[in-house]
């Protein structure tokens, strides 16, 4: 596969059953041969992402020290503001070119998750920034449910069964600013190659090049939204449940072109996670004579904390 296919959200939402089972025959076969799809039809207005926009912008062109001063040590930058070059891919030596703004979940009944996630961090320089934060975590949590009631359905599960491991999920939604490149990196990218850690992750801002994904024989092919939508693509935990049926695509942000190191780029993923009780245990439907089971057992909280040591974003 050269290209990332492309879905419509309404077909799913829509009364007719053949435009739902329609959506979900294609997303079902993306996500086993590509692990990628755009899709249009989501619950973002055209104003909420611009004022989004606006704000991240404005946040990451405070000064370093203010930013920093968002910088919350011991939580694995699960909050706040995380500074240029401290993360890394798995792997890797040398830190991505970027820098990032954490906004988590909204806990609104379970007291025991209140205590359990970090507090989201309040902009006092920047009184809308919190807010418009808010409003686009909770438009992409609305999407990301039906995309996994989709794939709920491609499975041979029952349509709802993410539903509850996704509410009050230990979800992220982060701002990324890659800046300006101003010497030669040494081994260095934006993004290094990677995988995603999360059931499926949500990604506005991939508009313009930059963006690659490896297709099945290894090769890097560009991956382009079209202004209306949004890059969504299959996280490891969903791959490890699925038994590898649908496929976690490793992807990386590569330098532009010399002649445009002078620009930043900016990128939103939201990185759908469920409660970290949520067993990723492989699914039976999916081990066959075939295809025996692949992965351990494991806690979504387990496979997270095993990643973020990985990732460089805690210690052991």
């Amino acid at each position: 596969m050269n290209a990332i296919p492309s879905v419509n959200l309404s077909d799913f939402l829509s009364d007719d059953e053949n435009r739902k089972q329609k959506f979900v025959n294609e997303i079902g076969k993306a996500y086993e041969e590509i692990g990628f799809v755009a899709l249009s039809g989501h619950f973002l207005s055209d104003e909420l992402i611009k004022s989004l926009y606006e704000e991240i912008k404005n946040f990451f062109n405070l000064p370093d020290d203010v930013k920093r001063g968002y910088e919350i040590e011991g939580i694995g930058g699960q909050r706040g503001y995380t500074s240029f070059g401290k993360e890394h891919a798995k792997g890797k030596k040398e830190g991505d070119l970027k820098e990032f703004w954490h906004f988590g979940q909204y806990v609104s009944e379970d007291a025991n998750l209140t205590e359990t996630y970090p507090d989201n961090v309040t902009v006092k320089e920047l009184p809308k920034f919190n807010e418009v934060g808010k409003t686009t975590y909770k438009m992409l949590e609305k999407t990301a449910k039906y995309v996994l009631r989709a794939l709920a359905l491609h499975l041979d599960l029952e349509e709802t069964y993410f539903d509850n491991y996704i509410k009050d999920g230990n979800s992220i939604l982060r701002p990324i600013h890659y800046p300006p490149i101003k010497t030669a990196p040494k081994n260095a990218e934006r993004a290094a190659a990677h995988g995603d850690i999360n059931l499926i992750t949500l990604l506005m801002g991939a508009q313009g090049k930059g963006l690659q994904v490896q297709n099945h024989e290894g090769e890097w092919i560009d991956a382009i939204a079209q202004p209306d939508q949004l890059m969504i693509n299959v996280g490891d935990m969903l791959s490890r449940h699925t038994n590898n049926r649908l496929k976690s695509t490793i992807h990386r942000v590569v330098n532009p072109p010399k002649e445009l190191w002078g620009t930043s780029r900016y990128s939103i993923p939201f990185f759908m996670h469920p409660v970290s009780d949520m067993k990723l245990d492989v699914l039976e439907s999916c081990i066959d004579e075939k295809n025996p089971k692949n992965f351990d057992d494991i806690t979504a909280g387990d496979f997270l904390h095993e990643r973020l040591i990985e990732l460089g974003l805690i210690k052991k």
